[in-house]
């Protein structure tokens, strides 16, 4: 076993680090991660260097392989991490960079516990779940607070499922050696039954039991719900819950989750929480953050009609967007900069497919296409069939990864004349491969597994002078190094395309604006503006660098092109 105390010591006589553990009681999708990233909002401006890590409960070692309509949209960090979405938003919230070491599954834990035993790093002793593998979270928690005030710690799943049991107990035992620096926020459901007309505080109750269970006490309790939390209610929760009544804080339904960290302001959350981990606390200054809310609520005159080509929506009788969080959350950081009321329309790409009446009256209602990430071959003929629509009527294109690739195909097929042009990840043995893999090398991409590889991550890219890619990263001086027209983007693919066909498709009007440093790969392709008003891809995604208060500029500039095009075909 390790010295807790000795390990989560400070270094080089540093100010202790403080840790928020961060759960969850009666059911999933509360909200603890934006509950967690808002809280991260008022620390940091409170002065306090504020960094965060995520603990799933699954077996997997990141979110990659995971079914979105599952779990969600993945969210590509910049070191190459493919994390859970709750990531993205620590990210926007907190207006830093994550990565690995922000974000560790059961399977991680269990696996460097599995290696240590192999590499007889714990000198011959019997190596129990109990308290080996809590000591494995405790030592991920302590990597990833390092040189950071406070840490906000967000338990995946909820209290009393067996899968997470290790995480709780990790908290246990770092509350039981360091009370002074570690406290629990429990968050919890309060539903208000529409036939009863009030809130109800037992589910809260129950949760709170089964943490006491396990020789847990929350230290706050932020009641989810669709109405505030009043004072009867309070006083019941903090009654049976051995609670004092100022730490039920409330967090009700509102319009946007951006609005949260002044819900929690007014509450003076951050001073409560500064209070029990006995460190100073002042009132803080939020004008941006309320302007920019203010921006969000706002009415808006302008309005366009955005279609998303989407496949992952469905599960069971329900059509989901969390498959789309990061594209979503990038076109809304764009339409409250730009005032845009900025509708989305999602289109399913296999209804395209079938021809389906609905879906082709919907792809001929909006002002704008997206055709974002994808894998396999499942609605491609339909997204291609949109990728068309949008050339050949002028209609502003944004192409994300796989609506690069495709856009590509499109082209090769309907201007080049290469009729049966196909990506290999749809078709290996079509002819005219316009989109292929490429040498299963290290240098070019990640080695996941057995056949598996993928770029992930950070990558450079030089941008055409003159083409609308290099005027974009201009006007919005977003060079990564101006002098060199570099740009730096993250990547998340597996496919390429095939520089065999360059000269074919430029010879007919298709502009590659953006290669790789060495000329290897195509980055960025566009049509140009005599051709079409915005037509514009990248092998890259941009949707994972937007945040609220810096939106991204590919995605302003798309908007104000969709609202001037719909200008002037409505004069």
């Amino acid at each position: 076993m390790i010295d807790i105390r000795g390990f989560l010591k400070p270094k080089n006589g540093s100010r202790a680090t403080k840790y928020i553990f961060v759960s969850g009681g009666v059911l999933s999708g509360l909200g603890k991660g934006v509950t967690a990233a808002s809280l991260g909002v008022l620390l940091k401006e409170q002065g306090y260097s504020v960094t965060n890590i995520k603990c799933e409960n699954y077996l997997n070692l990141d979110s990659g392989n995971i079914n979105p309509v599952e779990h969600g949209d993945v969210f590509l960090c910049e070191d190459g991490l493919e994390a859970d979405l709750d990531l993205g938003s620590y990210e926007r919230f907190l207006g830093k960079e994550v990565g690995y070491k922000n974000f560790t599954t059961m399977g991680q834990i269990y696996t460097s516990v599995i290696e240590r035993t192999k590499n007889l790093e714990y000198g011959g002793a019997t190596v129990d779940a109990i308290p080996y593998v809590p000591e494995e979270v405790i030592r991920r928690i302590r990597e990833a607070a390092e040189g950071h005030d406070i840490i906000l710690i967000e338990l995946g799943g909820t209290a009393g499922e067996y899968q997470n049991i290790i995480y709780y107990e990790a908290y246990r035992i770092m509350k039981m050696t360091l009370p002074q620096d570690v406290i629990l926020l429990h968050v919890t459901y309060f539903p208000a039954p529409s036939h009863i007309n009030e809130l109800k505080s037992k589910p809260t109750q129950l949760s709170v039991k089964a943490l006491n269970s396990m020789g847990i006490q929350p230290d706050f309790i932020v009641g989810r719900g669709e109405l505030e939390i009043d004072e009867k209610r309070k006083e019941k929760t903090a009654y049976f819950c051995n609670m004092d009544k100022e730490d039920i804080i409330s967090n009700p339904d509102c319009k946007s989750i951006y609005e949260i960290p002044l819900i929690f302001n007014r509450q003076d959350f951050s001073q409560k929480v500064l209070a029990k981990l006995g460190l100073t606390a002042k009132k803080i200054n939020l004008t941006a953050w309320q302007q920019m809310v203010d921006n969000i609520y706002a009415d808006k005159t302008k309005k366009v009609k955005i279609g998303i080509i989407a496949k992952y929506i469905a599960t069971g009788d329900y059509e989901l967007k969390d498959s789309y969080t990061s594209l979503l959350e990038s076109i809304s950081h764009s339409s409250w900069h730009e005032k845009i009321d900025a509708e989305i329309v999602f289109i399913n790409a296999e209804s395209l497919e079938k021809k389906d009446a609905s879906a082709l009256k919907n792809l001929q209602e909006v002002d704008g296409i997206i055709v974002p990430i994808g894998w396999g071959g499942r609605g491609v003929e339909g997204k291609i069939e949109a990728i068309r629509y949008a050339r050949e009527h002028k209609i502003p294109y944004l192409g994300l990864c796989y609506g690069m690739q495709l856009a590509s195909i499109e082209f090769a097929r309907h201007v080049v004349g290469l009729t049966d042009a196909n990506t290999e990840e749809v078709d290996p043995t079509a002819a005219h491969q316009i989109i292929h893999s490429i040498p299963f090398e290290e240098r070019y991409q990640k080695i996941k597994g057995t056949g598996a590889s993928m770029r992930l991550g950070a990558y450079d890219c030089i941008l055409k002078p003159g083409t609308l890619a290099h005027s974009i990263y201009k006007k919005h001086q977003a060079f990564k190094d101006p002098k060199n027209n570099l740009i730096s983007e993250r990547h998340r693919h597996r496919f390429e395309f095939n520089n065999d066909y360059r000269q074919a498709l430029e010879e007919k009007g298709f502009v590659i604006s953006g290669t790789s440093p060495d000329d290897f790969f195509v980055e960025m392709i566009e049509l140009s503006p005599k051709e079409h008003p915005f037509f514009l891809a990248t092998q890259a995604h941009p949707e994972y660098k937007s945040a609220p208060l810096a939106p991204h500029p590919i995605f302003i500039e798309y908007l104000r092109s969709i609202w001037e095009e719909k200008n002037k075909r409505s004069s």
